[in-house]
């Protein structure tokens, strides 16, 4: 059995990043997720590595987009707004198809809002979080394991399909400590012949640059990278499920809300309750078909969500109404207790 470590989420974070062949961070600090930035402080200087606090989240996410040209593994990490701020330097990234790790462990807004969790950035990773059109594959993990499984599996898509992956945390699982098991297996990082590497005079000059000054240039890369898209949507969708199989009740969760909803799942079976749960770990690509084939069979779907409900649009476009989509929520920092959710499973079964 594989030895394991009590480990903080964030910390896991950081770690798997370094065990990923990732030497290269930038970030600035912002509760819920400084420790990550801070063990990287720690860990990268004893490692051959390069840590920097920038002088503001607007500069990482460039000096970000710097390393990233080369072909090195690199990330940084914030939280909501940090985030926000990161958002041109997030498109600049997808317009020059680099791959790049992004760490947002959500806190609660708008604004700067509170620094407890959140599940309120869903809108913000999914639907692009910069201008233009593209898109992040976007991973919530749902415990501490998951957050070093899935910040090794971020630097792997990262490089497969030349973009950004962001982990999407909320604070809880940023800042709550599990056993956590490193012994897992590692992809060397692809050759990448489009790196600004230096020719050695034995090649073309490589360009990497996000502006098009001919609009037909532009159309064609925004086709090429939404072909890619689909690539990744029907190959890299990532679920799971819990109690499906004859499930009359859905729930629709992820993250520490899906943790506390299969609490309350178990207590509802107790009660003779058929309900299950369908817990997406891409939020993009979203999981589309499992909750189309769930609308074949059950009677309602319940989205246990920290927001004012945000992933439960992506439910109900995935399911095309077929059944009935309500919503159990808390927000402003606050999360939904195995008591709500229990109380709304019971609501839908009347």
């Amino acid at each position: 059995m594989a030895e394991k470590i009590l480990m903080k989420g964030n910390e896991a974070i950081a770690e798997a990043a370094i065990l990923a062949g990732c030497r290269h961070y930038f970030g600035y600090p912002i509760t819920p997720q400084t420790e990550v930035a801070a063990y990287m402080a720690k860990k990268m200087p004893k490692i051959g590595g390069t840590f920097l606090q920038a002088e503001s989240e607007i500069a990482a996410i460039n000096m970000v987009y710097g390393v990233a040209s080369t072909g090195k593994r690199v990330m940084t990490s914030s939280s909501s707004p940090g985030i926000s701020l990161k958002g041109e330097g997030l498109s600049y990234l997808a317009g020059a198809d680099l791959p790049a790790l992004v760490v947002n462990v959500q806190r609660g807004g708008p604004g700067l809002g509170g620094i407890q969790p959140s599940q309120s950035d869903y809108f913000q990773a999914t639907r692009g979080a910069g201008h233009g059109d593209f898109h992040m594959i976007v991973l919530a993990p749902s415990s501490v394991q998951e957050m070093a499984e899935l910040t090794v599996k971020g630097f792997e898509l990262a490089d497969t399909y030349r973009m950004t992956t962001m982990i999407l945390a909320d604070g809880t699982m940023g800042q709550m400590m599990e056993p956590v098991s490193l012994d897992f297996a590692v992809k060397e990082a692809p050759e990448k012949p489009w790196a600004t590497t230096g020719t050695k005079m034995e090649r073309e000059h490589n360009i990497v640059n996000s502006l098009f000054l001919a609009p037909e240039a532009l159309e064609k890369f925004n086709f090429a990278r939404y072909d890619r898209y689909r690539v990744i949507e029907e190959n890299e969708t990532m679920y799971e499920e819990y109690m499906m199989d004859d499930a009359e009740i859905c729930i629709a969760a992820f993250g520490i809300a899906a943790r506390v909803a299969k609490n309350a799942i178990n207590e509802a079976r107790k009660e003779g309750i058929k309900v299950g749960m369908i817990r997406p770990i891409t939020l993009w690509p979203f999981p589309k078909a499992p909750f189309a084939k769930a609308a074949e069979k059950v009677k309602s779907i319940i989205s246990v969500e920290l927001s004012m409900g945000q992933m439960i649009e992506d439910v109900r476009l995935a399911t095309e109404c077929k059944v009935p989509v309500t919503l159990c929520n808390r927000v402003g920092g606050m999360i939904p207790s195995p008591e709500q959710v229990l109380e709304a499973i019971r609501n839908a079964q009347k």
